[in-house]
């Protein structure tokens, strides 16, 4: 029995002492000239989807939650972030190239078909951000109409 309360008192104090260690933030104040939503002329619909379903993980501006403060969380959400920008970052769309904005668009629209984005982890907690059947035909006929451009 000792030894359980030395793991737990362990445990805990290492859980405590991580909460000290900082993640970057993903915080924007401005939106770039370079934004999907300035250059594409979107629709309000398909931006107030986009903002609520992408842009966390795929801009320069995350909306963050409650939890975003507590490690190992934390840690988690600043590799999510990191990797889904790396990937496609809405802010730096008016910055690549012709030929990348086509291969984006056919990967998003693939994507949403497959129903792999918004990612199930992140619906679960952000039950706003699942995309609807409408939703999702509206996105993809509009960014099918931009990959035809």
């Amino acid at each position: 029995m000792k030894i359980i309360k030395i793991i737990v008192l362990v445990l805990l104090v290492a859980f405590v002492g991580i909460q000290f260690i900082s993640t970057s933030r993903n915080l924007s104040s401005t939106v770039p000239k370079t934004d999907f939503m300035l250059v594409n002329k979107v629709p309000t619909t398909i931006q107030n989807k986009l903002q609520i379903s992408c842009y966390d993980c795929h801009s320069n501006n995350t909306g963050y939650p409650w939890y975003n403060k507590i490690q190992p969380a934390a840690w988690f959400l600043e590799d999510h972030i990191k990797e889904g920008k790396a990937e496609l970052n809405f802010n730096e769309w008016g910055e690549y190239s012709d030929r990348r904005k086509n291969s984006k668009l056919r990967s998003i629209i693939s994507q949403i078909e497959d129903d792999e984005m918004p990612l199930d982890s992140y619906t679960l907690i952000h039950t706003d951000a699942k995309l609807s059947e409408d939703g999702r035909t509206e996105i993809i006929a509009f960014m099918t109409q931009l990959n035809d451009l």
